[in-house]
């Protein structure tokens, strides 16, 4: 039996797109926020600019995020929590002290060549005097230095507060030098630079001796 003429030309029923799931939602705006906000820094972002880039309507972004301060530090959180998780399994990986500190210095040179530049909010952030932000950052670097200072007090029988010392002076030193070595446009492979450094802090904290 043939549909009659008006059964062949009547449109089909129009289905409502699903909802992104809440936590796929978030996720989607975050990218999209650090895109943002590495290309114009906090002060020149705009909210109707991460909204376009996510492809939402700034009410939903408002629903998640109700001010770009608020946009900011989430971001900051999330990849201040990568970062510490990256160093703590490089520090986790071995019992062999030489290669945790090698794998460590990796770990900090990985972050800084991954391509969605999230080192620049982490660690050239235009905040960087804001109360909250500050203590964010100096959280995030007193937590890792204590856990390498554990791992030196163990090795070396040196007291907290030295190992603790020694804790910072190594973190710091993979920072900058990650850092240089990033802005270097890449002239030293990756590798070649990590090693570079692990084997200087090596040398360097090796001398302790371990104590009977």
């Amino acid at each position: 039996m043939s549909l009659e003429p008006a059964a062949k030309e009547r449109p089909a029923a129009r289905t409502t797109p699903a909802r992104m799931p809440r936590d796929e939602r978030r996720a989607q705006l975050l990218a999209s926020a650090l895109e943002v906000f590495v290309n114009h820094g906090y002060h020149g972002a705009a909210m109707d600019e991460i909204a376009e880039t996510a492809k939402v309507s700034k009410p939903v972004l408002y629903q998640h995020f109700p001010s770009k301060r608020e946009l900011y530090l989430a971001l900051l959180d999330s990849h201040l929590a990568g970062l510490t998780t990256m160093l703590i399994d490089a520090l986790n990986c071995t019992t062999d002290n030489k290669l945790r500190v090698q794998a460590t210095m990796k770990a900090y040179f990985m972050f800084m060549a991954k391509d969605d530049q999230a080192h620049r909010l982490v660690f050239e952030s235009d905040l960087v005097n804001d109360p909250e932000v500050a203590a964010r950052l100096e959280k995030f670097n007193a937590d890792y230095a204590d856990a390498i200072g554990k791992v030196i007090a163990e090795d070396t029988k040196l007291p907290p507060v030295e190992a603790t010392l020694l804790g910072r002076a190594l973190a710091g030193m993979a920072q900058v030098s990650a850092r240089y070595w990033l802005e270097a446009n890449g002239d030293l492979d990756i590798e070649v630079a990590s090693d570079l450094v692990y084997r200087l802090a090596w040398r360097g904290i090796s001398r302790f001796p371990k104590e009977s």
